[in-house]
């Protein structure tokens, strides 16, 4: 019995999904657009913006690109994470958005790109960030940390048809048969 079990690997059946992976490369594209939307606002506004905002626009700049790197690396926790971050810039965004736009008249001190030009891209960021939260939760019910022990063989095949979204084996009509 033991020498049946030293053959067997641990696979994720849920990462060979359609689904699964048209969700990962979504939210790694929604948490790059973020990182760049972020960017625009944070090099845009560093002329005007205290050193306490730029340090922390510039910080979630870089955990939007550590964020999308975890998720690459099919990591179902960051997921989580995404999302809270993505709600938390996106309420940021909105309240910064009408802060750029009152600054966009006589007597304030300029930015490097147009005071309006910066708050559309706060506003542009929110639907963003919005999306995010929905591809992040749906990513993380997609359950892609479930393991199942298969043999050598079947770990090079695509398991999705094999396994249901538990974990567990799903039985075929062309399986009772033989």
């Amino acid at each position: 019995m033991e020498a049946s079990t030293s053959n067997n690997v641990m696979v994720n059946p849920n990462r060979h999904r359609a689904e699964s992976k048209a969700t990962r490369v979504a939210v790694i594209l929604l948490l790059i657009v973020s990182a760049l939307l972020t960017a625009v606002v944070g090099v845009g506004g560093s002329a005007v913006l205290p050193p306490s905002l730029q340090f922390f626009t510039f910080g979630a700049i870089i955990l939007f690109f550590l964020l999308a790197y975890f998720v690459f690396k099919w990591s179902r926790g960051v997921l989580a994470m995404s999302a809270a971050l993505a709600v938390l810039i996106a309420v940021l965004s909105i309240v910064a958005s009408l802060g750029w736009f009152s600054r966009d008249q006589v007597g304030f001190k300029e930015p490097l790109i147009p005071a309006g030009i910066l708050g559309l891209v706060c506003i542009v960021l929110v639907p963003v960030l919005l999306l995010l939260v929905a591809f992040a939760m749906r990513g993380f019910n997609q359950a892609w940390n479930i393991e199942v022990a298969v043999s050598e063989e079947e770990a090079n095949e695509n398991l999705a048809s094999k396994f249901d979204e538990s974990g567990r084996r799903i039985q075929h009509q062309d399986d009772d048969e033989g």
